[in-house]
């Protein structure tokens, strides 16, 4: 699933279209990720509207157009956005398509996990809601005070789903969760109760550290991380810590596949 550095990324796909004057081309609103969707109402306020900006936020990105039109968009599972030619026609799984006289910007997603969403405001201001979500765990916002009390009432909770509480840690997902606590030489099975000061401050750090080289990694050209990460070695059966050299382990903690090194993380 696309987490905060993916998702930048496939946003940053249609920002190259901003300037750009757009009509709806096709929208299908009976299909699970369009669900949210009023298409009438979509090709209504969109047609002959110039996209102004991408905002993300997480896993959500929001594309700002004249009028106070705004569109967001979630990738779910196996979502994802293009920009291909003006005269790109209608493909299997392709569920919304915006197009202008230089490109048409597509909505795909296989598995329908993801979301389009259409919100509508009196100017170009960013919507209420947008701006009142938590601070992302990269932003000087997320500050240790607020790391602090943020977990304060939540000393029983086990590492690996804390990580993956959107509402806390907006943008962190399954891998990054991983990368996080091996960073910071944690086994994803513990409380959060049972953590020192210390390890206190270094999960701290390393969740801002890793959603900073993310994004600067994989947000700007999909590349991937070198090979000093995690991120590498834990998709591969057999696969081995770079760090230590002994084997992986992969649990499934809180519901989800896991990927640790039990000589590293403790």
């Amino acid at each position: 699933m696309p987490e905060l550095a993916e998702v930048f990324y496939h946003s940053s796909i249609w920002k190259a279209s901003v300037g750009e004057v757009f009509d709806v081309a096709w929208a299908h609103d009976k299909t699970r990720c369009c669900r949210h969707l009023d298409t009438a109402e979509l090709r209504k306020r969109l047609s002959g509207s110039e996209l102004l900006a991408r905002y993300t936020h997480g896993k959500r990105m929001l594309f700002s157009f004249a009028g106070g039109v705004f569109l967001e968009v979630h990738l779910g599972m196996t979502g994802s956005l293009h920009r291909v030619g003006p005269d790109r026609e209608e493909e299997k799984h392709d569920h919304l398509a915006l197009r202008s006289a230089e490109a048409v910007l597509v909505f795909k997603d296989p598995r329908q996990f993801g979301k389009v969403a259409l919100h509508l405001g009196t100017g170009d201001s960013l919507p209420d809601w947008w701006q009142t979500l938590p601070p992302e765990p990269q932003s000087d916002a997320f500050s240790r005070q607020r790391f602090e009390t943020m977990l304060a009432r939540r000393k029983r909770s086990v590492l690996k789903p804390l990580l993956l509480q959107q509402e806390l840690f907006p943008g962190v997902g399954n891998w990054m969760a991983d990368e996080i606590l091996w960073r910071a030489k944690l086994k994803p099975d513990r409380r959060l109760a049972s953590l020192t000061e210390k390890e206190c401050e270094q999960l701290f750090l390393k969740t801002k550290w890793v959603c900073r080289n993310a994004l600067a990694i994989i947000g700007k050209d999909y590349s991937d991380p070198p090979k000093s990460w995690l991120f590498l070695h834990r998709w591969k059966d057999g696969g081995t810590c770079p760090v230590s050299r002994k084997a992986l382990r992969r649990d499934t903690i809180g519901g989800r596949t896991t990927c640790w090194s039990p000589e590293v993380q403790v």
